[in-house]
Parts: C-alpha cells; sequence; structure tokens
C-alpha cells in the first residue's frame, strides 16, 4: 500500500485505530491522520505512551504503508481554531451556482497563505443576507500550542476571482450574550443601537407584548370576512418564524441556528 493511497483511506484506518485503542481502554483517540515529507502523521488528543504507540506501530507495519521502525512520537498537543473568509460571493461568479464546500477547498489549496494548513472539517458557508450576494465561510484549522502555523492567516487577504476576501480569527465562545432589543449577537441589550425593539420569532419591528396593535396576524381586522379577532394575551402569535440572523424558519434565539451554531459553538 502506498501512502497516498493510505491517506486516501485515512477515514477507514482512523476508526480502525480508535477502536484498537477503545479495546485496551485507552484515553487515547486518533483525531486525523495527513501526509508530510516524511510519510504519514497520525494526529491524536493527548501524547501517547508505549502501549498505544505499539498498537500504532502493528496497524501501519500491517498496511505495509511505511516501516513501523519510522515511527516517531512528537509532543505537540494539537489546538483547534477558528476563522472565517468575509467578502467571498455566495454565487460562483458569472454563474448561479451556490459556492460549495468543496470549492472552498480548492481555493485554499491552490492559495499561498494557506500552505501547511489543515482543516477539521468540511467550511460552514452561509448567506448573510437573502437579497445579497454575500456569504461568510467559517474554517475550523488544527494548529500547534504556539499557532505558529495560523498566524499568517489573521487578517490575511487573497483573490477569490476578481474580489479580493479576507480572513479573520473568532473567538469561539458558546456564552457570548445575545441582545434582547435587536436579537443580534455580541452586543447587550442595554448597549443596542437600534431605537425600535424587534420581536424575536418574525423579525418586525414590536415587542412580543405590542404583537396585537402591529402585526397583521395578530392585531383584529374586522373588514375581513369573517372578521379576525386579535390575538388574545397568552395565546401563540401565528406569525411565520423568521430569524434575522441566518434568515431560516425558526425564531432569532434557536440554538441550532446556522449562524449560531458556525459563528459561536462549531462543536
Amino acid at each position: 500500500m502506498t501512502t497516498i493511497k493510505f491517506i486516501e483511506d485515512s477515514s477507514n484506518h482512523v476508526t480502525y485505530l480508535n477502536r484498537a485503542l477503545k479495546n485496551i481502554k485507552s484515553e487515547i483517540i486518533v483525531d486525523f491522520i495527513w501526509p508530510d515529507q516524511s510519510g504519514i502523521t497520525i494526529i491524536t488528543n493527548k501524547v501517547i505512551l508505549s502501549l498505544e504507540l505499539q498498537i500504532i506501530k502493528n496497524y501501519i507495519k500491517n498496511a505495509n504503508c511505511i516501516k513501523a521502525e519510522g515511527v516517531e512520537v512528537s509532543h505537540l498537543p494539537q489546538l483547534k481554531l477558528y476563522f472565517k473568509i468575509i467578502g467571498i460571493l455566495y454565487l460562483i461568479e458569472n454563474t448561479n451556482i451556490p459556492i460549495m464546500s468543496v470549492v472552498v477547498e480548492d481555493i485554499i489549496k491552490k492559495n499561498h497563505i494557506f500552505n501547511n494548513i489543515v482543516l477539521v472539517s468540511k467550511p460552514h458557508i452561509i448567506k448573510v443576507f437573502p437579497k445579497l450576494d454575500i456569504a461568510i465561510i467559517w474554517l475550523d484549522i488544527w494548529d500547534v500550542q504556539s499557532r505558529s502555523k495560523t498566524k499568517g492567516l489573521i487578517n490575511g487577504y487573497f483573490n477569490v476571482g476578481s474580489y479580493i476576501v479576507t480572513v479573520r480569527d473568532i473567538n469561539m465562545n458558546p456564552g457570548v450574550l445575545q441582545c434582547k432589543n435587536c436579537w443580534k449577537w455580541e452586543h447587550v441589550t442595554f448597549l443596542c443601537r437600534i431605537q425600535e425593539a424587534k420581536y424575536i420569532k418574525c423579525n418586525s419591528l414590536h415587542k412580543y407584548e405590542h404583537r396585537q396593535h402591529f402585526t397583521w396576524c395578530c392585531k383584529a381586522n374586522h373588514k375581513t370576512n369573517p372578521s379576525r379577532l386579535e390575538t388574545k394575551q397568552g395565546e401563540l402569535c401565528s406569525h411565520s418564524f423568521k430569524c434575522l440572523n441566518c434568515w431560516g424558519d425558526h425564531q432569532a434565539d434557536f440554538n441550532l441556528c446556522l449562524f449560531w451554531k458556525h459563528r459561536f459553538n462549531c462543536e
């Protein structure tokens, strides 16, 4: 088996190794496998001990990929760091095709600022506004404790077609505050700059308690046939859901919102 073939089947190798480590009740987990100049690198969540090393050696020997005697242990605990690409178009230039994660991965491979960068998972892509052709792309990236691999990415610029896009680092903090006035993230209510409150469910300019007076589905309308009564206090509002962060069919504080999940809690 060649090194290239071994890498192509890396997901199965990771599964097998983790099963073998679990059988000996080890706390070591193989995170991923990737190629380097000398062969392959197997990244684990902790520094491995002699027993775990022997299991890995035996597996590599049986795979006939590289010489098992060449296996070395490197004490380089990995960090998962988070970045976003802004300024990129949601639709591929001169087409009506939405940009896909495989396209983003290809862009990353071809750009020099991403040299030696290893992604934890596929890029996450979200359209910022329904009527604007703008996307935000979130990247989860492996780095060593010194963060030496990703320092050059922060505030880096590169071309995508005829556009210049930017890479920003972000703090993935699931406890980040959400304003209870406009329902946007990253600021508290008393610092909100908009004058009118928005309703969490439909993004209309009114508070929940005022829905009977300001929204068509909650206020009374006696001109209809049959006439529509206002939504009484304590009754559920019949608004359609419209998240103002991702424009999905849910409330703005929904913890499975794609914007919330990828911006603040990618786990």
